[in-house]
C-alpha cells in the first residue's frame, strides 16, 4: 500500500513538471530573435559609439564585423550544446559538464554579478534620460521608478515578458531601419540636404586615421555592443520547438549585424568622424545637419525604449541563471523555488537586493570609480565567452549526436577565443577600460576564492565537490 502511494506521488509530481515545462515553453523562434536582440541594442550603441568613432575612426566598421563574427562563433557554439543536451542553466551548466562544478559556479556567478552593474547602469542611464524632461524631479526617483516597472514586467511570466521585450526589440530595429533608408536615400540622391553638399566621405580615404593601436583599442567597445547574446541560450528553454535555437539565433547575429554597420556607415557618411565625439549621439550629431524638429526628444525615447528593454532582458536571463546556480548547490537551495505562476520571487528578492546595492554605489562613488565597475561588468560579460567557447570544444570531442553543428570546428572555436583577447587586451590601452580589465580580473578572483571557501567551509552544497 505504501509503495502503491509513492508510485501515485512519483507519478503524479512527474505530470506537474511536465506540465510546467509544457506552460513555460511559450516562445516562437522568431520572438526569442527579438528578445536577443531587445536585450543586445542598449543605450550604449546610440550613445557609447561616439567614443568608438573618435577612437578608430572609420575603420571601426571593421570593428564591427570582427566583433559580428565573434559573437556568431559564440552563439553557434552554445545554439550546438543548447540542441544537443537543452538546459536551463545553458552556458553555466555546460561549463559545468565540460570542466567541473567549479567552471559552472565560477561562470554563473560571472554572469549574474555582470548583469547586476550593467542592469544598475542601464536604470541610472534611464532616469537621467527621463530628466530631460522632468530636471525638476530628483534623479533618483525616476532610477527606483524603472526597476520597480522592471521587476513587475518580470513577475508576469515568459508570454507576457516575451511580448513587452518584442515590442521593445522592434521600436530600436524600426528606429534604425528608419535611419538606414535615409541614408540611403541621401546616398542615392532621392533626397537632398538642406543646404551644404554632405562630406562624410571626404575622410574615407583614411581608414586608419588612428592607426592600428586606435582600431585594437576601440575593438573592445564594439565587443560590448554584442553583449548579451547569451540570452539566447538561457531562453531557448522557453522555445516551443528548441530544434530553431540556431534559426532564431542567426536571424538575431544577422540582423545585429546589419543595422549596426550600416547605420554606423551612413553616420560616417552625413559627418565626418573628426565631429563626433563621446558626449554626444553621433546619431544626433548627423541628424542636427537636416534641422530636424524636436530630433534630441525623439532620440531621447528611443535611448529609453533601448536602456529599458536592456534592463528587464538582464532581469530576465540573471535570474534565471541564479536558479541554476541554485539547483546545483552553488547558491542557497531556496532560491530555486518558483511560486504558483512559476515566478522565482526569491531570486529575484536576492537580485534586487544587489542591484539596491549597486544603485547606492552609483550614488556614492565618484563617476569615475563607478564608470569603472560597470566596464568591468561589460568585460566580464565578454571573458564568459571564452569560457562557452572552451566548453563547445571539450564536450564536442564526446558527441557522436547528428543534431546541430558548429560550422568550421574547431578552428572557429579557437578563432573566437583568440579574437576575444585580443579584444580585452586592447582594452589595457585606453585608461578607462585598463582600470574596467584590471577590476573584472580582481572580481573574478573574489569568484573564485568564494568557491574555495564554500568548498572548504560546505556553506553550500555543491552538486559535484573537487
Amino acid at each position: 500500500m505504501h509503495n502503491d502511494q509513492v508510485i501515485k506521488q512519483t507519478v503524479a509530481h512527474k505530470k506537474l513538471e511536465n506540465q510546467e515545462k509544457g506552460k513555460s515553453s511559450e516562445l516562437a523562434w522568431w520572438q526569442l530573435s527579438l528578445l536577443g536582440i531587445g536585450s543586445v541594442i542598449g543605450a550604449g550603441f546610440f550613445l557609447g559609439t561616439g567614443l568608438s568613432i573618435k577612437t578608430a575612426g572609420p575603420s571601426i566598421l571593421f570593428n564591427y564585423l570582427i566583433a559580428g563574427f565573434t559573437a556568431f562563433f559564440v552563439f553557434s557554439a552554445l545554439a550546438e550544446m543548447t540542441v544537443r543536451d537543452p538546459q536551463p542553466g545553458s552556458f553555466r551548466t555546460y561549463a559545468k559538464n565540460a570542466f567541473g562544478n567549479s567552471m559552472g559556479f565560477i561562470s554563473g556567478w560571472m554572469y549574474w554579478l555582470s548583469g547586476v552593474f550593467i542592469m544598475s547602469s542601464e536604470a541610472v542611464a534611464l532616469g537621467t534620460f527621463t530628466r530631460f524632461w522632468f530636471p525638476h524631479i530628483a534623479l533618483w526617483i525616476f532610477t527606483v521608478a524603472y526597476v520597480v516597472i522592471a521587476f513587475g514586467i518580470n513577475l508576469l511570466g515568459v508570454k507576457n515578458f516575451g511580448k513587452i521585450e518584442s515590442t521593445f526589440a522592434m521600436i530600436k530595429l524600426s528606429t534604425l531601419v528608419i535611419f538606414i533608408l535615409f541614408g540611403a536615400f541621401l546616398l542615392f540622391h532621392f533626397i537632398s540636404p538642406p543646404t551644404t553638399p554632405l562630406r562624410g566621405f571626404t575622410d574615407f580615404h583614411h581608414m586608419l586615421p588612428t592607426g592600428m593601436k586606435g582600431m585594437w583599442s576601440a575593438l573592445i567597445f564594439v565587443f560590448f555592443s554584442f553583449g548579451g547574446i547569451e540570452i539566447m541560450g538561457i531562453a531557448s528553454n522557453e522555445l516551443k520547438n528548441r530544434k530553431e535555437v540556431p534559426k532564431a539565433g542567426s536571424s538575431m547575429l544577422i540582423a545585429l549585424v546589419s543595422v549596426y554597420i550600416l547605420s554606423i556607415f551612413f553616420v560616417l557618411y552625413i559627418v565626418s568622424w573628426t565631429k563626433i565625439n563621446e558626449s554626444k549621439s553621433p546619431f544626433v550629431t548627423s541628424l542636427s545637419v537636416f534641422h530636424i524638429p524636436f530630433i534630441d526628444t525623439i532620440l531621447n525615447f528611443i535611448i529609453i525604449s533601448a536602456a529599458f528593454s536592456t534592463m528587464i532582458g538582464a532581469l530576465f536571463s540573471v535570474t534565471n541563471i541564479l536558479i541554476s546556480l541554485a539547483q546545483d548547490g552553488d547558491a542557497p537551495k531556496g532560491l530555486a523555488k518558483k511560486n504558483g505562476r512559476g515566478t522565482p520571487v526569491k531570486a529575484l528578492f536576492l537580485t534586487g537586493i544587489a542591484l539596491a546595492a549597486s544603485l547606492g554605489l552609483s550614488f556614492i562613488l565618484p563617476g569615475k570609480i563607478y564608470e569603472y565597475i560597470t566596464t568591468a561588468a561589460g568585460v566580464m560579460l565578454i571573458l564568459n565567452w571564452t569560457i562557452i567557447l572552451s566548453s563547445q570544444i571539450k564536450l564536442r570531442k564526446s558527441d557522436t549526436s547528428k543534431t546541430f553543428k558548429m560550422f568550421g570546428y574547431p578552428f572557429t572555436s579557437y578563432l573566437g577565443i583568440a579574437l576575444i583577447i585580443i579584444a580585452v587586451s586592447g582594452g589595457l590601452l585606453h585608461a578607462t577600460q585598463r582600470m574596467g580589465v584590471f577590476i573584472s580580473l580582481g572580481l573574478i578572483g573574489v569568484i573564485v576564492f568564494s568557491y574555495w571557501v564554500t568548498l572548504k567551509t560546505g556553506l553550500l552544497s555543491h552538486s559535484k565537490a573537487e
